[in-house]
């Protein structure tokens, strides 16, 4: 097994493998484009079967809508009153093995509240609708991951949700999902994909696909965004996984088919925990989408949005109005109204709604109501649609359409009992002792093996070898320094941005989007890559006038006005337009 650690120098190696595979006899057996948590996923998958994998992203991991969601995992009740009973299972199976098996340091229980306005017929139609999601919860084999749904009474509901306004329900149904931290997950999934053998290089965007004398898509054309170099690769096969890029990245084959996919924004904003009492989410129904209030850590995330988006893919943003929307849905069920001053952090999001049918007619396998896979061109496969819980089935069923069924059935796909890093069994054990040992509170223990699992330990080695990598950061002093050190020595954080947004998420959870810490984090972060002063004046400068940015935009009234607001600051190592 390879090493799972991301670095610079881990992307270097990889760029020359990938440019390596131009040569005659050297290509690889797939190339997948995106590094989100499907195209993460698939190339985990790839890897895993023993196919030699290199995956690319042209921001960071994650950076897009994988980092960007509502941080759950879940089964979807919505789907229940479609009457999508598979649909539903196979959901509640991936995440109660996403939980058990896969990755339960990343994926957390979280208690969920569905507020009653009417004592009898809204208890019995919902309830019956939360019983038939336990039910079908419990029909994957072995034992239960979460605890069954309960009923309760207006005071039972007061107990477990104080604030709740008292004028918002008559009682409530208490039932369990769970969420995780969308950007390290992703990180530790491609971490993962890499100790199986699979060249990761972030950072680095397709701008062509190659075809060989018979018309079948047989590589790329890659330009990487750090230095500007073009690296030709050449692969048996290509895999397309960009989400709300899908359609740019199939016309990169000069193709007119392909899947169609359209941008939805979603935007969520964080406030203090202190702020709610309660010890469950909420889940409310609006009049034009879904509203959750989630415990998170020591926040609360409440969401979200579902309007279109034509803008600018890269940094989607919030704008006055949706940050207005969000609020007054929240206040309307709460008993202490929430004001502009409480919020520290909000993001927006693309989800990426799969349109009915394909572009010309395209041949494509429609394997599950939420996501398709597509053959555009010979030798390319591309998948979109799907969800962050199901990622692994869509990996799955991606990398089978790509090796065709003989193949498949040789090779199939191993990702259900592959843990990710830092899980496996036992991931939680010695914690304890290496708390002591730098006397580090119970909080912070929990936060790192809630984020490092097994791997807790190679904090702690850091933090030996330098003791000042043990202290919490000045003003963020919910991450150690270690944290900033690990990003850069294990998961592949190239910039500022990659730290502050993505291994961490302090960006979101301190004012300013922690701008305070950012000198720190700086020096921490120059100290690992060796940067100079001029390099870090430069990261900071850009990550400060991002800031600015957004801030600019949150205070327009309409998506294009937010959107010409942030691309003032475009950030570092930004994609290319052009081939």
């Amino acid at each position: 097994m390879s090493s799972t650690q991301l670095t610079a120098a881990s992307r270097e190696r990889a760029l020359e493998r990938l440019a390596e595979s131009a040569t005659p006899g050297r290509e690889l057996d797939v190339l997948v484009i995106g590094g989100g948590i499907t195209g993460a996923g698939i190339a985990l998958d790839s890897a895993g079967r023993g196919l030699e994998t290199a995956v690319i992203e042209a921001q960071d991991w994650g950076a897009g809508t994988s980092s960007r969601s509502s941080k759950l995992v879940h089964g979807g009740l919505r789907y229940l009153q479609m009457l999508d009973f598979k649909l539903v299972f196979e959901a509640l199976a991936e995440r109660d093995l996403l939980l058990t098996e896969v990755a339960p340091h990343l994926v957390r229980p979280v208690p969920f509240l569905y507020p009653l306005r009417h004592r009898v017929w809204e208890r019995a139609f919902v309830g019956a609708g939360i019983a038939l999601y336990d039910v079908l919860a419990s029909l994957r084999r072995g034992k239960r991951a979460l605890p069954w749904h309960r009923h309760l009474s207006r005071s039972d509901l007061s107990e477990v949700f104080p604030d709740l306004d008292p004028e918002a329900a008559v009682g409530a149904i208490e039932y369990w999902d769970a969420n995780v931290d969308d950007a390290r997950y992703v990180a530790t999934l491609v971490r993962t994909a890499v100790g199986k053998g699979a060249h990761a290089a972030s950072r680095t965007q397709a701008v062509e696909l190659t075809k060989d004398a018979d018309g079948r898509v047989d590589g790329a054309v890659l330009r990487d965004l750090e230095t500007g170099r073009l690296v030709r690769v050449k692969a048996r096969h290509v895999i397309s996984s960009t989400g709300v890029w899908t359609e740019q990245s199939q016309a990169l084959a000069g193709e007119t088919g392909g899947l169609r996919v359209l941008a939805s924004k979603g935007i969520h904003i964080v406030v203090p925990r202190e702020r709610i009492r309660g010890d469950a989410g909420l889940i409310l129904q609006t009049k034009t989408s879904v509203l959750f209030v989630i415990p998170w850590s020591r926040y609360w995330v409440i969401g979200t949005t579902d309007t279109p988006w034509t803008q600018d893919l890269v940094n989607p943003t919030p704008n006055a109005r949706d940050i207005e929307y969000v609020l007054n849905e929240a206040n309307s069920v709460l008993a202490n109204a929430l004001t502009p001053d409480d919020i520290i952090g909000t993001w927006a999001g693309l989800r990426p709604l799969l349109q009915p049918g394909t572009k010309d007619g395209t041949a494509s396998e429609k394997i599950s109501r939420e996501h398709t896979v597509a053959s555009p061109a010979p030798g390319l496969t591309v998948i979109a649609g799907g969800k962050f819980t199901t990622y692994r089935i869509m990996a799955r069923d991606a990398v089978d359409f790509a090796i065709g069924a003989a193949a498949a059935a040789e090779r199939p796909s191993p990702t259900t009992s592959i843990a990710l890093v830092g899980g496996g069994d036992g991931w939680d054990r010695g914690a304890q002792t290496i708390g002591r040992r730098f006397g580090w509170d119970q909080a912070t223990v929990d936060h790192l093996l809630h984020r490092y699992g097994a791997r807790i330990g190679d904090i702690a080695e850091l933090c030996e070898a330098d003791e000042d990598l043990s202290r919490p950061l000045a003003h963020a002093p919910a991450y150690l320094r270690a944290e900033i050190a690990y990003a850069v020595t294990h998961e592949g954080a190239l910039h500022l941005e990659d730290v502050m947004h993505r291994r961490t998420r302090m960006a979101y959870e301190y004012p300013d989007e922690a701008l305070a810490a950012l000198p720190e984090v700086a020096r921490v972060v120059a100290d690992e890559l060796g940067w100079s002063p001029e390099r870090v004046d430069r990261e900071t400068r850009a990550y400060t006038a991002a800031v600015q940015a957004v801030a600019s935009a949150a205070r327009e009234t309409d998506d294009e006005a937010a959107a010409r607001a942030r691309a003032a600051a475009p950030g570092i190592a930004a994609m290319s337009d052009t081939p």
